[in-house]
């Protein structure tokens, strides 16, 4: 089968990061139905020109390419068992969401029972990159299954490479991603120290994004830090649970990750005093609060020091 204008697409999972990359892959011009539990969020892609479907079991058959993008390995496993009972023979699945290997070793056994072609492709590139288009989609499956999906690939991201066999993205997608809660930690103490010795907190967050500090957290979410808003694109539970992944990962292949385990316990023990819903990071704010200093308290004349 080559890709075309006629692929049907079947997109499952409509949330921060599916909703953009499904309305993309409609943008290019593939023939798209979407499903999400939460129905409210299909509403934007039907009016552009999507199908809802009611159910997975009631289009799954019809289908060329079925793109997943769900929480986590619960969910993944769960649509796939449902997924795989109503796909035909011959049918790619591209699960865009970030899994562990126990997961994808049962998904890949029983993907192969049904003949279906399975990739786990997770993206990095956070919700401005969905919404652009411009994600890093990290594959791991078979080179000729790759090769075919490539057209639905591009459009969701700007960048996508074969990483190895199966399973070998969702190593990928999980090693990253933690580099990216271990920057946090380290922009937020980095900060606190210039803060805390007299320098201004935007001057600081400057000279950091200007030296070989510099990284997509400072850019990306040294600001979110300093008006307090934490970003809320990306929600607390989820940052944990892409930690708890890494350890759990770590342990799978026998790797020793002593930082990566502290800041999964700081990520987690913010849980209690926050909340799942919360902002990710917010758990920066377990820090400034040992240091009695909250970033966007600080007044015109300097920073506010808390003494609690």
């Amino acid at each position: 089968m080559t890709m075309g204008e006629t692929t049907r697409v079947l997109f499952v999972g409509l949330g921060n990061m599916g909703g953009p990359m499904a309305r993309n892959v409609l943008s290019a011009g593939f023939d798209v139905t979407v499903f999400d539990l939460d129905s409210a969020r299909s509403a934007e892609l039907v009016a552009a020109g999507a199908i809802e479907a009611t159910s997975i079991a009631a289009v799954g058959a019809e289908m060329d390419v079925v793109m997943t993008s769900l929480p986590g390995p619960p969910q993944v496993e769960a649509v796939g068992a449902e997924l795989l009972a109503a796909m035909r023979p011959d049918t790619i699945w591209i699960d865009l969401s970030t899994n562990d290997l126990d997961c994808a070793r049962r998904l890949q056994i029983a993907a192969a029972a049904a003949e279906v072609h399975l990739l786990d492709a997770p993206v990095t590139g956070g919700a401005e990159g969905a919404e652009a288009g411009t994600l890093n989609v990290l594959v791991g499956g078979k080179t000729d299954v790759y090769e075919r999906a490539q057209p639905v690939l591009d459009a969701i991201g700007e960048r996508h490479v074969l990483l190895g066999s199966h399973g070998a993205g969702y190593v990928a997608k999980i090693a990253s991603v933690s580099l990216c809660y271990l920057h946090s930690v380290c922009l937020t103490e980095a900060m606190l120290l210039g803060v805390k010795g007299g320098v201004d907190p935007q001057g600081m967050l400057d000279v950091i994004r200007h030296s070989t500090g510099r990284s997509y957290v400072a850019d990306r979410y040294g600001p979110e830090i300093l008006n307090g808003g934490y970003d809320d694109t990306f929600a607390l539970a989820l940052a944990v649970k892409d930690l708890r992944l890494a350890s759990e990962m770590a342990s799978t292949v026998e790797a020793v990750l002593p930082f990566t385990e502290r800041v999964l316990e700081q990520y987690r023990s913010s849980l209690g005093t926050f909340g799942d819903d919360a902002p990710h990071l917010i758990a920066m704010q377990t820090i400034e609060r040992e240091n009695n200093l909250i970033f966007h308290e600080h007044t015109a004349d300097g920073p506010k020091v808390r003494r609690e």
